[in-house]
């Protein structure tokens, strides 16, 4: 079997009308988003086949096949693609150019290499996000000390520096308030590549989760809002407690930035508010996010479902919000320790109304994503009273 063939190992091929599905996604990364995405495929009858760095990932037991490779592991990458339909990721940041050789030869990647190359560059980014119009902090490129405060004079102070690429939970972005304070974080972040962004004095982060299959259909779920510490999401409120006006705007551009970008995948839309109401582009993620994980329970199709139709060729399913309220909740790493925090997961899933998933990583460190609560309730004051209990339980 030579990659690039039309029929790959194990290829299970179901007739729809005229339509042929894909039966066999592969996606590259082993983490917590791979592992619901296994999940979902089981109850999709799709089997996944993951690449994983080693077999501790989350993803590693719960897929039908897997692969052990880093992420740009080609030998890995390639051994995947032999026994897949089409490949997916959970993780944006790969070797592009060498996934090219693999596209070549008839490997198809969703979302396309061509975009995924796009957005996991800020600045490219945030470039087509100008040229289309859509609403974006004003920015310029950074690749020398002598842009980098040509670019503080243009700007001003506040405003945020970010590097490029491979940024993410806060990582390669700092908020800067001097000259002395850009020097320094530019240091930082070893003088990479970046981008230097205007700061906007939201009053609201906002998020939403869009999917748009190859035919050009689209799937939009509710506008959430996100709360964030340490630049890292702490809750995800669904759905977001604006005006209507402004969930039509985030809404609108949503779908302006897929339809116009072509692209082909599930993506997070990270969004400001600003405090006249204004919503503008933060980032986009070419992938499942942490602001789409209440839909397991709170959506008839979850974003990681939503993704393998997308990715197999069915149609996209509904993404109404079955409960009026719902909060996700992450349970952040606090400490640096292996423990499996068995007595706080047993009080976490306890709690009526209450969906705790446990990633089944072997250690912590603050900041990490060890696992997730969603709450569903019937009002805002509900959801938030439980959310309120279930911190309590894990920072104690």
């Amino acid at each position: 079997m030579t990659v690039g063939s039309k029929a790959s190992l194990g290829q299970v091929l179901e007739i729809m009308g005229d339509r042929r599905l894909l039966k066999r996604i592969g996606v590259i990364g082993g983490g917590q988003l791979a592992w619901m995405m296994a999940i979902a495929a089981k109850q999709l009858g799709l089997a996944l086949v993951v690449q994983a760095a080693n077999k501790d990932e989350p993803a590693a037991a719960a897929s039908d096949r897997m692969v052990i490779g880093e992420i740009d592991d080609f030998a890995a990458t390639r051994a995947i693609a032999q026994m897949s339909d089409a490949i997916t990721f959970e993780n944006e940041f790969v070797n592009l150019k060498q996934l090219a050789e693999l596209e070549r030869v008839g490997v198809k990647f969703l979302p396309t290499l061509e975009m995924l190359g796009m957005l996991v560059d800020k600045y490219t980014q945030r470039q087509h996000l100008k040229k289309n119009h859509i609403p974006t902090p004003n920015f310029l490129s950074i690749s020398d000390e002598s842009d980098l405060l040509e670019a503080a004079q243009i700007l001003g102070y506040p405003s945020v520096l970010k590097a490029r690429r491979h940024g993410y939970d806060g990582k390669g972005t700092s908020i800067v308030k001097s000259e002395s304070e850009l020097l320094i974080a530019w240091e930082a972040m070893g003088k990479a590549p970046a981008l230097l962004e205007a700061y906007v004095n939201f009053k609201a982060e906002l998020a939403v989760m869009v999917a748009r299959s190859e035919s050009g259909a689209r799937a939009i779920y509710p506008v959430v809002e996100t709360q964030q510490v340490d630049q890292v999401c702490r809750r995800t409120i669904a759905p977001a407690r604006v005006a209507p006006e402004v969930t039509i705007r985030a809404e609108a551009i949503a779908k302006n930035i897929v339809s116009s970008l072509n692209l082909v995948g599930i993506f997070g839309i990270e969004l400001f508010l600003s405090g006249d109401d204004e919503v503008s582009v933060n980032e986009i993620a070419p992938r499942t996010h942490n602001s789409g994980h209440y839909t397991i329970e709170a959506c008839p199709t979850s974003q990681f479902a939503q993704l393998l139709r997308v990715v197999s060729g069915m149609p996209l399913g509904d993404t109404h919000m079955t409960s009026p309220v719902a909060i996700m909740v992450n349970l952040l790493g606090y400490e640096i320790s292996n423990s499996t925090y068995n007595s706080k997961r047993q009080q976490i899933a306890q709690i009526p109304n209450t969906f705790l998933h446990w990633y089944g990583k072997l250690n912590s460190k603050p900041g990490r994503k060890l696992g997730h609560a969603t709450v569903l309730a019937d009002d805002y004051a509900e959801a938030e009273a439980i959310a309120d209990r279930i911190e309590q339980i894990w920072y104690e």
